[in-house]
């Protein structure tokens, strides 16, 4: 198994009729075999090559998470071709500039919405030759030379199985997938481009297998799990770690039907392994928090007491020491009585093991989640390492740290406290920019990551922030923002926040409220509001979340502390420019684009 492909085609012979897709259709859920699933792919790449399609050639994927997305992924590169991810939140603008980027010449499109904005600059692509739609709703009556149906690609390839014959077809089927080596080229993973234009991460089909089985080796999966899929498939995280490792290990994919049932689906599916972003932890948290208010005051008090216990239990496991007969037997009772309600409320009542990553996380709230009896493992790379980088082994969970080293690769603090990565999981550089890659990895073969950390006597590294996000105060004091932000998220009534305060006197921030719980406490405290923004000014709401910044400031020496806030008046969302696919704040645009209102924090 040298190519992503060869492994995706072994394991379709080993695993035969097995269950490995779930998807939702009409309400119910869809199962697709490992036989369906490697005929389907057979006929797309099949349908490509009758386009034309040439080893080497890059095919690009827009869409949501959904099984047609590693569908369409498969079959391109099985086909013998590269594949590209371009985010579905992406306007027409910057779909032209990756498709223009990669060379693309096929793209894969979701639905009309997506088809439309191909089609709004596929004139300034020349070298685009076709566009296939997985959703033809609303298309029927399209009539378009460039434009096909996924139904039709697969028709082309059963086509042309059928005109060459069985016996060849499946001898030019295994030509293409032998037409790569481990070396190659496979997959362009872009930048989210927070500090300016996206850039391509080239890794190759050795980057990913060898990936692949490190970290199935740290944290095995087999045919027995279920994986959740629902974060961006163009982000390393759901692409490597989740999508092609489910695939590597065998374990069950299921896809959410969209971002917003999110939460009913987690309970639906119940996965036994699952892998967030920091924000849907926080959301979840919220949502225990929206359900214990409405609880009795008996419910709440033996809540307060079990999560007690839980808390103890974990800072006997942060400190290293045995829990004890006593303790056990007491978080036992715990679970059995309230925590694994909590847990059930959640939908993660079978899962053995929570991972969060793509972000810092609030330790406080990594201690939560293992305070209800579930293990959390914390772990750091970044799309150039394919996603590896440090994990916290579970065995040994430190809120806070990022883990050691994982087997995979060797981690080293740089003499100016940049943490650095070198193995071969890291990439083969940017596509197009050489200089880029010549920055990125020195002569030694190291990955300059731009994070700032520390490694402890353990050997677990910390990250303190990106190199660029550090602050220096007017006086000269260097302050890590993201410690702070961490804290303030942990807030049932804060969704994100931003601290500024670079070459400023004081630092100052700007929150994201949580519209359900501040929502929640409006209704209950008969404060009159008629939309998000009317919420964000209510006086009473300005008061609880000063009350919240105030908790947050009493753990920080007073330079650290926050001196003046303003609520964010708009909603944001993945559509909004101001937030990455993963749900991420883009620190610089947001004090660009907010900076008359932090500019008024200084006038008071």
């Amino acid at each position: 198994m040298k190519t992503i492909a060869q492994m995706f085609w072994s394991r379709v012979e080993q695993h035969g009729d097995k269950v490995i897709f779930r998807q939702k259709s009409l309400g119910l859920w869809a199962e697709t075999s490992w036989r369906e699933l490697g005929a389907a792919v057979r006929e797309v790449g099949m349908g490509l090559l009758e386009l034309g399609f040439i080893p080497g050639e890059v095919a690009s994927v827009l869409g949501n998470t959904r099984q047609e997305w590693l569908l369409s992924d498969l079959g391109i590169l099985c086909a013998g071709g590269v594949s590209s991810g371009i985010y579905a939140t992406d306007a027409p603008s910057q779909i032209e500039y990756l498709l223009a980027d990669s060379s693309s010449v096929f793209l894969f499109v979701e639905d009309e919405e997506q088809l439309d904005k191909a089609l709004t600059v596929r004139a300034a692509l020349p070298a685009l030759r076709r566009i296939i739609v997985w959703d033809m709703k609303g298309l029927r009556e399209l009539d378009d030379a460039q434009v096909l149906s996924m139904d039709e690609l697969r028709v082309l390839g059963r086509a042309r199985a059928a005109r060459l014959g069985e016996t060849s077809a499946q001898q030019e089927w295994q030509q293409r997938l032998a037409s790569r080596c481990a070396e190659d080229l496979a997959i362009l993973i872009y930048t989210s481009g927070t500090t300016g234009r996206p850039k391509g991460a080239m890794i190759s089909n050795h980057n990913v297998l060898y990936t692949l089985s490190g970290i199935n080796a740290i944290f095995t999966q087999t045919e027995a799990d279920e994986r959740m899929c629902f974060l961006p498939l163009c982000h390393v995280v759901e692409r490597v770690l989740g999508g092609y490792l489910g695939l590597y290990s065998g374990t069950r994919l299921n896809f959410v039907e969209n971002p917003e049932t999110i939460p009913e689906n987690v309970r639906e599916i119940a996965p036994t392994v699952f892998l967030a972003v920091p924000r849907i932890w926080e959301k979840f948290y919220s949502g225990v928090t929206i359900a214990l208010s409405e609880a009795n005051a008996v419910e709440q008090w033996a809540y307060r007491l079990a999560i007690g216990i839980g808390m103890r239990v974990v800072a006997r496991l942060e400190a290293g020491q045995s829990i004890g007969a006593g303790l056990q037997l007491a978080h036992a009772l715990a679970r059995f009585f309230v925590l694994d309600n909590v847990r059930k409320l959640i939908g993660i009542h079978r899962s053995r093991l929570l991972i969060t990553g793509a972000a810092p996380i609030s330790p406080d709230l990594l201690r939560w989640y293992m305070a209800l009896g579930v293990t959390m493992i914390e772990g750091w790379g970044q799309t150039e390492s394919c996603g590896a980088g440090t994990v916290n082994p579970p065995q040994r969970i430190k809120p806070g740290m990022i883990g050691p080293a994982s087997a995979l690769n060797e981690v080293s603090v740089s003499p100016q406290g940049e943490l650095l990565i070198r193995g071969d999981n890291v990439f083969m550089g940017y596509l197009n920019q050489p200089e880029k890659t010549a920055e990125t990895i020195d002569a030694e073969g190291w990955l300059h990551t731009g994070d700032v950390g520390r490694c402890d006597s353990d050997g677990y590294f910390k990250i303190s922030d990106r190199m660029k996000d550090i602050i220096i105060t007017a006086g000269g004091k260097n302050i890590t923002p993201s410690e702070i932000e961490n804290q303030l998220k942990f807030s049932p009534y804060i969704t994100d926040a931003v601290v500024v305060g670079d070459q400023r006197p004081y630092l100052v921030c700007l929150i994201m409220i949580d519209q359900d719980n501040v929502e929640k406490f409006a209704q209950e405290h008969d404060i009159p509001f008629s939309n998000y923004q009317s919420l964000t000014r209510a006086a009473p709401v300005l008061k609880l979340i000063e009350e919240e910044v105030d908790k947050v400031n009493r753990r920080f020496a007073r330079v650290e502390q926050i001196k003046r806030f303003r609520l964010i008046e708009q909603r944001l969302t993945a559509e909004d420019e101001e937030l990455t696919p993963t749900m991420k704040l883009k620190r610089k645009l947001v004090q660009q684009k907010y900076a008359e209102v932090v500019d008024s924090m200084y006038l008071e």
